[in-house]
């Protein structure tokens, strides 16, 4: 992988003001779905960096009522750890790699003769290596996702519904103790219960679906002709030699959209 770190960072640098409180970091994390936030100083200076463990840490201090009054009132300059670690952009990929591993931190800041000009952190080293992997569209193993948002049939509606949420997800599938499939909720099952009391006390159990199963090495057209049949939007993949073990994984029209964008992708040839 020859590239310099230009070329896999993340352009642009997010960052927070010295006296923000922690609930204002939070809620700059949780905004832009990182893991954490530049602290700057007036002229946009780094002065440290607030990780979303430091705010863990500080939730775990929150034991009472007095100690929770006094991390309300701590700012971002209180809580973040300094110095910033930088490298320049033209350094090479696996320079900043080795970096991170031997002093081991997540991020490195980058920039262009002292200027902060974007981030380098290990979600963009996992992304190198996953793109290292060369595009197919051939087998249902070619673009399914590999991980399934899952619960327990005795899942309250409820708490499904905030995971799903949270995870960005449509659907979560419902499996027994031993990991063997039993049903899919999706949005479309929860509307049901979008005008009813009984929501309260309902379970994943009382709304799911039956799943619809294929193998990983069904083709793509398949995998469209069964969604277009039977109108479902997701397909359970399932090891062939044994059908009603843990899930392989699973594949959604969003993921057949999804290859068709890709820039690789002959339908944008």
């Amino acid at each position: 992988m020859n590239k310099l770190v230009r070329d896999m960072m993340h352009p642009g640098v997010i960052t927070c003001h010295p006296d923000d409180t922690l609930g204002q970091v939070a809620v700059l994390l949780d905004q832009h779905n990182i893991h954490a936030v530049f602290v700057a100083d007036s002229d946009g200076q780094p002065l440290g960096v607030i990780s979303d463990i430091d705010l863990l840490a500080g939730e775990w201090l929150s034991v009472d009522a007095e100690s929770l009054e006094t991390m309300r009132k701590m700012t971002a300059s209180e809580l973040m750890s300094t110095p910033v670690n930088t490298i320049e952009a033209d350094t090479p990929f696996r320079e900043a790699a080795r970096r991170m591993r031997e002093q081991e931190i997540n991020r490195l800041l980058v920039t262009e003769e002292g200027i902060p000009v974007g981030v380098i952190s290990i979600s963009d080293f996992v992304a190198g290596l996953a793109a290292m992997l060369p595009a197919r569209r051939e087998t249902v193993a070619d673009v399914m996702s590999d991980a399934i948002l899952v619960c327990r049939a005795k899942t309250p509606v409820l708490f499904a519904a905030r995971t799903m949420t949270q995870a960005g997800w449509r659907s979560v599938l419902v499996v027994d103790k031993t990991g063997k499939h039993l049903g899919v909720v999706s949005g479309v099952d929860l509307l049901t219960f979008c005008e009813s009391e009984d929501c309260r006390n309902a379970t994943v159990r009382d709304v799911m679906h039956p799943v619809l199963t294929i193998r990983m090495t069904a083709s793509l057209r398949e995998a469209a002709d069964m969604m277009i049949k039977h109108h479902h939007h997701r397909l359970i993949v399932v090891d062939e030699e044994d059908p009603d073990a843990m899930p392989l994984g699973i594949i959604s029209s969003y993921d057949i959209v999804a290859e068709m964008a890709r820039p690789q992708s002959v339908w944008q040839g």
